[in-house]
């Protein structure tokens, strides 16, 4: 397989047919990527909100009401949305989780190596909480790491996809109960099969040349 041929085909799609529906074999898929996408430290600090039902696209539309507006119709005709979520923060119950799941798949030799891990990823997170202060923006950075992931591992199974930031986040946190859960809302994903009103797949993709984008040394 040619990678490079699936990154250099698709797009964002800007209209998506309704009656055409991702499988759920193919779905399952999708999951495992997100599921399998590389973190920092392996933190993995994400929820991932799937939404195939007209009731659940409507909750995720609800947030582009007003300014953005026309993103509505991508969403609602979608045979399946997502709304990949950021924790607020790393506490101690996740960290625990995570480490113990490290364990059961047998990623640790001794307890040395589990005490170990866990250091790594506490330091980490704790240098970007108190010394850096970005610590949410760190998380949101290994949520588009999901969503790279996501894109491309879309593309080869030949289902369309649209990234989606202009909603209001505030209204989706509350429409779908993140905050109190610890959770917020950082990109919708809208995916599905391009009708004949996307514009956007007829058009030549286009990205600046090598030259200008590379340095060897």
């Amino acid at each position: 397989m040619d990678i490079t041929h699936f990154a250099k085909q698709r797009h964002a799609t800007k209209a998506f047919d309704p009656a055409l529906k991702i499988s759920d074999e193919t779905f399952a898929q999708i999951r495992t990527l997100l599921q399998y996408s590389p973190s920092s430290v392996n933190s993995q600090p994400w929820h991932f909100v799937v939404a195939c039902t007209d009731e659940g696209k409507a909750k995720v539309a609800s947030a582009t009401a007003e300014d953005y507006s026309y993103n509505e119709a991508k969403i609602l005709n979608a045979s399946h949305t997502l709304v990949l979520c950021a924790r607020t923060g790393l506490d101690d119950a996740h960290m625990s989780n995570v480490l113990e799941q490290e364990q059961q798949d047998g990623r640790f030799a001794n307890e040395d190596g589990k005490t170990f891990q866990h250091g790594v990823r506490s330091f980490y997170y704790d240098l970007h909480r108190y010394d850096l202060k970005d610590s949410q923006h760190w998380i949101e950075k290994q949520v588009y790491l999901a969503l790279g992931t996501l894109l491309l591992g879309a593309s080869t199974l030949e289902v369309d996809c649209c990234p989606i930031e202009g909603f209001d986040a505030k209204k989706l946190d509350e429409a779908l109960g993140l905050r109190e859960q610890g959770l917020t809302a950082v990109v919708i994903v809208a995916m599905g099969y391009s009708s004949e009103e996307d514009f956007n797949a007829k058009l030549p993709k286009s990205r600046l040349p090598q030259s200008q984008v590379f340095t060897d040394i």
